[in-house]
């Protein structure tokens, strides 16, 4: 058997070739092991026991605790648990806070990195990165002790002007603490997304752009900007899922002050309803709604930016 070129394929190297080999399923096999076992199995488990509950069954003292088939009555109590309604409102003014700023100074960084004649390029883009890797147990910590009246340095500037210490971790601040924590750990991956993004884009449009008499702002804004909205996107719903999982950060910041509850954020009452309260089903019907309520918002988000493009394209 020969080819246009030439060369001879023998039919037992061409059987060879199309013959299905194990080797992809092979090497795939231990992850989609641990996915399924950490993943899919409890996601299956919590929707199961989400639909029961303890009831006293047989009535009078001696009835007996059994568990009972009870439908949607889990979801009815989450839906209306005023505790658990609070912690979305908080987290919605947390989101309102965080999410803007930390894809704010992303592009912005970005932007200043992918400048011509930017010095120290590698150190920026270094320095703005550090701080993701850092855990998040370790910077709420860092920056716990940071908003502590006692041992604040800033806190210690405004007592020396006489203004008295800077209210981090009361009531009219907290949000912005929180939020505070959370973009400085995230923006340098965001900054790092949107970079990689700028570095595709081809030198001959922003040449052309500069030919035309543009300058680097409106190189930036009308050519720049544009061409990487599917990073902007990809790091639009990073931030968003990250703020609608906050619990790391309230947590540790709720010893150092009495405004954090330990209802504060709605993982936070999740994990007291299934570990302190004895209650897993009700924990797993929450645990849903926030599942469900978090892929709702990818997927508006998504809408609205595909929406958004069309009628930018017309």
């Amino acid at each position: 058997m020969s080819t246009g070129t030439g060369r001879a394929t023998s039919p037992s190297l061409a059987r060879r070739r199309r013959r299905p080999t194990a080797a992809p399923y092979l090497l795939s096999a231990p992850a989609i092991v641990l996915y399924v076992a950490f993943t899919v199995i409890p996601v299956l488990y919590a929707i199961g026991i989400s639909f029961f509950a303890e009831r006293l069954t047989g009535g009078g003292i001696l009835g007996v605790r059994a568990t009972t088939f009870v439908w949607f009555d889990n979801y009815l109590d989450v839906m209306s648990d005023p505790q658990l309604l609070a912690g979305f409102g908080r987290l919605a003014i947390y989101g309102i806070i965080a999410v803007p700023i930390t894809l704010g100074l992303a592009l912005l960084f970005a932007l200043l990195l992918d400048s011509p004649g930017v010095r120290l390029q590698r150190f920026g883009r270094t320095a703005i990165f550090v701080p993701y890797a850092v855990p998040g147990v370790v910077s709420a910590l860092m920056w716990g002790f940071m908003y502590l009246p006692s041992t604040s340095p800033f806190s210690y500037i405004t007592r020396s002007l006489g203004l008295g210490s800077i209210p981090f971790l009361e009531q009219q601040g907290i949000y912005g603490a929180l939020a505070n924590i959370s973009i400085w750990g995230g923006v340098g991956f965001n900054m790092l997304v949107i970079y990689t993004a700028l570095r595709s884009i081809p030198n001959e449009l922003i040449e052309a752009a500069r030919l035309d008499g543009a300058g680097e702002v409106q190189i930036a804004l009308r050519v720049k900007v544009p061409l990487v909205g599917p990073a902007l996107v990809l790091t639009a719903i990073f931030s968003l899922l990250g703020a609608l999982q906050l619990y790391g950060e309230p947590l540790v910041l709720k010893p150092l002050t009495v405004t954090i509850s330990s209802t504060w954020a709605p993982l936070m009452k999740i994990y007291q309803d299934a570990f302190a309260l004895d209650n897993l089903p009700v924990a797993a019907a929450a645990s849903i709604v926030l599942a469900v309520g978090t892929a709702a918002v990818s997927v508006v988000v998504l809408l609205l930016v595909r929406w958004t493009t069309r009628r930018g394209m017309r």
